[in-house]
């Protein structure tokens, strides 16, 4: 009867140890939900870091990129920039995640408006 109850024992610590066999950390860039994660943007020489999800209008603003606003609700696309080669309307976009490439990390996404 023991050595029955220590194989299950022994099979239950197996499976266990195997499920995080499974799941993979992205190259240790897992993010988690409490850690703060900035994004470098540049434009006109000028460099500063930004919450990923803040409002693309307050960091245009702080960049000294000036688009047009015309609705301020995202209907007319006046207000449109490009941001790392995506285009984002500012009044209603966010500051995009930090990108993957190491390079595009130190120097920052480039905003054009």
């Amino acid at each position: 009867m023991k050595t029955v109850s220590h194989l299950f024992f022994l099979a239950a610590i197996i499976c266990l140890s195997s499920v995080n066999a499974f799941v993979s950390n992205n190259n240790g860039i897992a993010r988690k939900s409490s850690q703060l994660q900035m994004t470098i943007l540049s434009a006109n020489g000028k460099k500063a870091d930004f919450k990923e999800g803040s409002p693309l209008k307050n960091a245009c603003a702080k960049l000294g990129v000036k688009p047009k606003y015309s609705c301020k609700k995202g209907d007319c696309g006046s207000c449109t920039v490009s941001v790392g080669g995506s285009r984002i309307k500012a009044c209603v976009g966010k500051v995009p995640p930090m990108p993957r490439l190491k390079s595009l990390q130190e120097k920052g996404l480039e905003v054009k408006g």
